[in-house]
C-alpha cells in the first residue's frame, strides 16, 4: 500500500475534495444517470416520430402497389412507380436519420461517460487517504509498537552492544537495527535481517543467568512474538507487493484517460481549460449538469457536421471514440475489482492470524478498521455494477 501513498503525494489533485468520496461518487453517479437518461428519452421520442413516419411509408407502398396490381393504364402505372420511387427514398433518408440518432446518442452517452470519470478516477487515486486500517497494519507489525517489547528489547541491545566486537553476527545485527530504526524505527523481521535477529535473540537467551528467571520468561515471550510477527510481516508483505500491480495500472490509467479525454475534447470542439473550470473545479452540481447538457448538444451537432462533411468515413471516426472510452471504462472497472479483491485478502490475513495468542487483540482492532476500510470501499465503488453498466452503453440498429 505504500505504492498508493506515493500515487497520493505525487498527485496534482487536492485532498481536502475528496474527503468524502462516498457522497461525492453517489452525486456524480446521479447526475451522471440524469444526463444519459436525458440521452436516452430524446432518442426514443425520435424512435417514436420513426415508427411512425415508417408506418406511414409503408401503408403508401401498399396502396401504390396495390393500384399497380390493378391498374392497366400506362401513364398511371409510369406515375405510381415514380411516386413509389420517392417514397422509398423517403423510407431510406428516415433510416439514414435514423442511423444518425444513433450514433449521436451513442457519442453523447460516451463523451457524457468519458467526462464524468474525470471526477470518478480522483477518489480511486486518493482511497489511500483512508489509512487508518493501514496504518494500524503496519502498526501491528512493528514491535516496537508492544510497550512490553520496547522494554525487553533495551536490555536485548545493551548486550549486542556488549558483546558485539567478539561476535561478527551480532556485530551484523546491530547494523541492521541501527539502520532500520533511523529510516522507520522498525526493527527489521524480514528476510537475511531476521534470521540474524532471530539468531542474536536466541544467544542472548542462552546467555541469561538461570537466577534471571524474569528476564528469561519475557526473552522467551518476546521471542514468540518475534516469531508471529515475523510470519505475519511476511504473509501482509505478499499482499502488499500486489498492490504495485495496482499502482502502475492506476497510473497507466490515468494517462490514457487523459489521451482519450484530451482527443475527444478537441473533435467536440471543447476548451480544455473551459473543461476544467465548468466541470472538474466546480462544485454545484446544477452548474455541471448545465455544462455537461451543452458539451452533450454539441456532440450531436458534431456528429451531425462529421456525416455532412465525411459521407463515407464519418461512422468509422465516432465508432473508435465509442471503443476507446469503452475499454477506458472497462480499465477502471477492472482496477476498482482488483483492489476490492486484496482489500478481502487482507479479512483472509486477520483470520490466520486471530488465534495467534500474540496477535489476537491487535487482529480485533485491526478487523474493525478493516470493516470500516471495507465499508467505505463498497460505497464508493461498484466494481459488479459498474462493469455490467459498460456493456450497455451504447444502442445499436
Amino acid at each position: 500500500m505504500k505504492a498508493f501513498l506515493l500515487i497520493v503525494l505525487c498527485s496534482c489533485y487536492s485532498l481536502s475534495l475528496f474527503s468524502q468520496p462516498t457522497d461525492s461518487l453517489s452525486s456524480e453517479k446521479k447526475l451522471r444517470e440524469k444526463l444519459l437518461n436525458d440521452i436516452q428519452l430524446n432518442l426514443d421520442k425520435k424512435n417514436n416520430t420513426l415508427d411512425s413516419t415508417l408506418k406511414k411509408i409503408d401503408t403508401r407502398v401498399d396502396k401504390i402497389d396495390s393500384l399497380l396490381k390493378t391498374s392497366t393504364n400506362a401513364k398511371e402505372k409510369a406515375d405510381k412507380l415514380l411516386e413509389r420511387v420517392q417514397v422509398v427514398e423517403d423510407k431510406q433518408r428516415a433510416l439514414e436519420e435514423n442511423e444518425l440518432n444513433i450514433y449521436q446518442a451513442n457519442y453523447q452517452s460516451a463523451i457524457i461517460n468519458l467526462l464524468s470519470m474525470e471526477r470518478e478516477i480522483k477518489p480511486l487515486v486518493l482511497f489511500n487517504a483512508t489509512k487508518n486500517f493501514f496504518n494500524e497494519l503496519t502498526s501491528v507489525s512493528n514491535p516496537n509498537t508492544y510497550p512490553e517489547y520496547q522494554e525487553w528489547f533495551k536490555k536485548f541491545k545493551e548486550y549486542i552492544q556488549k558483546n558485539k566486537k567478539n561476535d561478527i553476527s551480532l556485530r551484523a545485527l546491530n547494523n541492521f537495527i541501527t539502520i532500520s530504526e533511523a529510516v522507520s524505527s522498525a526493527t527489521p523481521l524480514t528476510g537475511v535481517a531476521s534470521q540474524m535477529m532471530f539468531s542474536g535473540m536466541s544467544s542472548y537467551i542462552n546467555n541469561i543467568s538461570k537466577r534471571e528467571k524474569e528476564l528469561k520468561a519475557q526473552s522467551e515471550a518476546m521471542f514468540a512474538l518475534t516469531v508471529s510477527l515475523s510470519q505475519f510481516t511476511d504473509d501482509k508483505d505478499k499482499i502488499e507487493h500486489e498492490w504495485d500491480v495496482i499502482t502502475k495500472s492506476l497510473e497507466s490509467l490515468q494517462e490514457y484517460y487523459e489521451k482519450v479525454l484530451t482527443r475527444n475534447l478537441s473533435i467536440i470542439g471543447v476548451d480544455k481549460d473551459d473543461f476544467i473550470n465548468k466541470f472538474s473545479k466546480e462544485n454545484d452540481a446544477d452548474k455541471r449538469y448545465l455544462y455537461l447538457s451543452s458539451v452533450r448538444q454539441k456532440t450531436a451537432t458534431v456528429v451531425s457536421n462529421l456525416k455532412s462533411n465525411s459521407p463515407k468515413e464519418w461512422k468509422e471516426k465516432i465508432y473508435y471514440e465509442l471503443a476507446d472510452i469503452q475499454v477506458l471504462k472497462l480499465k477502471y472497472g477492472e482496477i476498482t475489482s482488483q483492489i476490492n479483491h486484496h482489500i478481502s485478502q487482507y479479512e483472509t490475513l486477520i483470520k490466520k492470524y486471530k488465534n495467534d495468542s500474540n496477535l489476537a487483540s491487535r487482529m480485533d482492532l485491526l478487523d474493525s478498521k478493516l470493516s470500516a476500510l471495507k465499508d467505505t470501499f463498497d460505497k464508493a465503488f461498484e466494481p459488479a455494477e459498474y462493469t455490467n453498466s459498460i456493456y450497455r452503453m451504447y444502442k445499436v440498429q
